[in-house]
């Protein structure tokens, strides 16, 4: 599998030729915000990207969108050339930098749409409908939810369920994440991507959710938002924060059989060049792995 990198300049003729190839690659995932905790703008993020989290995956005429940090705002800009557009959306969880992004999505607020909004029951029982009409009433936004003019449809499950549209397959399983949070493994003719963003590995072992999420899988996209050297680190140690480093994802990765993991939701402080070393240290240990920037796109073949 190969990867396509945004910090290069593209001619128009490399441009459509990525495109083409995209049209005939049945199954593609492409990445829109791939920061955790806030958006990091500036100077030092422009190459790996400073929005929240946001992933596309497009399997045959299916769109399946996961999570809607402020990436999904730059998603939804590109939809807009693609209209109408028909999509389900999946949020791991409601933390504030999985959904900000929202109330942006333009495509949203135009009739000719109409998208499937996927989240799991909170422990508290608040569904996802009532989570994102929340950060849209007053004070928070000055335009509530029900103003958006697409065909919305909210579907809510349980942790462990399994999701089925036509002939994909998604698996759900909880993941060890303050509050809560949930993982995803989509598979589509015998292919696989699990997403896996807000997870944090046991003190004693690997997290057999995470584990069976990402067995065999061809693309794990993993909570890498430490190194182990922050994670541990004696003065400020970040063990029980939510979070895991791309080292253990390294691990989980080997163990479970992952053809190819990408390391995703990059702490805030974490800029450019401290990426740079981490996909040479990553590489050096797992070749077929990636740290995630905007705009890449990875086809599964």
């Amino acid at each position: 599998m190969q990867s396509s990198d945004p910090s290069a300049p593209r001619s128009q003729s490399e441009e459509i030729d990525t495109h083409s190839a995209s049209l005939q690659t049945k199954f593609v995932v492409e990445f829109w915000g791939v920061r955790g905790s806030i958006p990091t703008p500036g100077s030092s993020t422009v190459r790996y990207g400073g929005n929240t989290s946001c992933v596309e995956m497009r399997l045959g005429e299916k769109r399946l969108i996961f999570d809607g940090g402020t990436g999904l705002r730059v998603l939804g800009l590109n939809l807009m050339k693609q209209m109408p557009v028909e999509a389900h959306i999946f949020f791991s969880h409601t933390h504030w930098d999985h959904i900000q992004g929202f109330p942006f999505f333009v495509p949203a607020f135009m009739p000719l749409n109409k998208f499937h909004i996927h989240g799991a029951i909170a422990p508290d029982g608040t569904t996802i409908k009532e989570c994102l009409s929340d950060q849209m009433v007053n004070p928070n936004f000055p335009i509530p939810l029900q103003v958006m003019g697409s065909e919305m449809k909210f579907y809510d499950f349980s942790t462990g369920d399994v999701i089925r549209i036509d002939d994909i397959e998604i698996e759900t399983a909880p993941l060890n994440h303050p509050n809560f949070a949930i993982g995803y493994r989509i598979c589509w003719q015998g292919k696989t991507v699990v997403y896996c963003p807000d997870t944090e590995h046991y003190e004693d072992r690997f997290d057999e959710n995470v584990l069976h999420l990402a067995r065999k899988a061809d693309l794990l996209i993993y909570d890498a938002t430490y190194t182990n050297e922050e994670y541990y680190n004696p003065e400020s140690p970040k063990i029980g924060w939510g979070h895991s480093t791309w080292q253990v994802g390294v691990e989980i990765a080997k163990k479970a059989g992952v053809k190819q993991v990408v390391m995703f939701q990059h702490d805030p402080s974490h800029h450019d060049n401290l990426l740079d070393e981490v996909q040479v240290a990553l590489q050096s240990v797992f070749p077929n792995g990636l740290v995630a920037k905007e705009g890449m796109t990875i086809p599964i073949l």
